[in-house]
């Protein structure tokens, strides 16, 4: 599979929360958002 590059632009306050839940979760904010995209799937109807 190959991989797209995505520039995403986030008011401070929301990369501050985005930052913070990475830290938390130890774990990189790219990680966190491809978690997000994934629970995504089905949501639709």
């Amino acid at each position: 599979m190959s991989e797209k590059q995505l520039s995403v632009r986030l008011p401070e306050p929301e990369m501050e929360r985005l930052e913070r839940y990475a830290e938390k979760a130890k774990r990189t904010k790219t990680d966190v958002i491809r978690e997000f995209i994934r629970t995504l799937e089905g949501k639709l109807p």
